[in-house]
């Protein structure tokens, strides 16, 4: 027989320190009710199509939904559709227990689902109980005082304040993609650079220099990352250029997992590219400074 699964409810943008307390929630739960403990998310992001506003998000599906594996089980992405958007929330909820094994669910007491967000927390209670399924309503968090929210962290991020974002999140802002094939300038000055492109659904980190670690064939580096458009070199389009410390190899093809600690400085125009490697290797070493401290 299929085994039951208990869901957090949610689009977990971020996967920050209030989603952790609710995903906490879910998996014990679940292990009280010997069941699987899951996470049911969304794509794209409503509001999208709610407002026809674009959101700017701070992962990617596929590294909202790695993150969001290292609470629970399985992740149910749901694609946003006229039809889900549509469904009133009892349908919702009865199709998540008819079609995905749903013995229960947790949400956050603000939680809002279904059309027209008619769906609140309460009545999602007093469906459980009226269909014998499992129900927990985790209160919202605080740090500091301030509601912990992907809104917050956005807005965070959006002016650079990594430090402070990171202690919203809980663990450092992230980024995972292949390392492309670039211009190779940056071997030309011995200052070799794995590059990624920039989704275009996140949010923009201001352009500038970044204190980093990469994760690449299971082993970690610091790294010194540019986010932008390398006005030195006349770049095109935004990219993600990361000089890890310490590595030797070719990172092509690779898959590469940015964590973003702090930011250094902005994005300058070089005169040469002697000048631009005379920064980075400032840029090496606070760093390393950052990382030893």
């Amino acid at each position: 027989m299929k085994k039951k699964i208990i869901y957090a409810l949610g689009y977990f943008d971020g996967v920050h320190l209030g989603h952790t307390a609710l995903l906490t929630a879910c998996r014990e739960l679940a292990q009280e009710q010997k069941c699987k403990c899951g996470a049911v998310t969304f794509s794209p992001h409503p509001q999208q199509l709610l407002s026809g506003d674009r959101v700017g998000l701070i992962n990617t599906d596929e590294d909202r939904e790695e993150m969001l594996l290292f609470y629970v089980n399985t992740v149910r992405r749901l694609t946003f559709t006229e039809s889900l958007r549509a469904m009133a929330w009892q349908d919702f909820l009865q199709m998540l227990v008819e079609k995905h094994s749903a013995a229960g669910f947790v949400c956050g007491t603000d939680f809002r689902f279904g059309r027209k967000g008619e769906g609140t927390a309460a009545l999602l209670q007093q469906f459980c109980r009226e269909h014998n399924l499992s129900c927990c309503l985790v209160e919202q968090q605080f740090l500091d005082g301030i509601r912990i929210s992907s809104t917050h962290i956005r807005k965070l991020l959006e002016k650079g304040n990594i430090r402070e974002a990171n202690r919203f999140l809980g663990h450092p802002h992230m980024l995972t993609g292949v390392v492309q094939t670039g211009k190779q300038l940056g071997r030309t000055i011995g200052i070799p650079t794995a590059n990624l492109s920039y989704p275009q659904e996140l949010l923009k980190l201001p352009y500038g220099v970044y204190a980093c670690k990469v994760r690449v064939d299971g082993k970690t580096y610091p790294a010194v990352t540019n986010v932008g458009t390398r006005p030195t070199v006349s770049g095109e389009g935004v990219t993600v250029e990361s000089h890890l410390l310490d590595y030797n190899g070719d990172l092509y093809g690779k898959t590469a997992e940015l964590s973003f600690y702090d930011f250094i400085r902005p994005e300058q125009k070089f005169s040469d590219l002697m000048q631009l490697k005379a920064q980075i290797e400032k840029d090496k070493m606070i760093t390393k400074k950052l990382f030893a401290e």
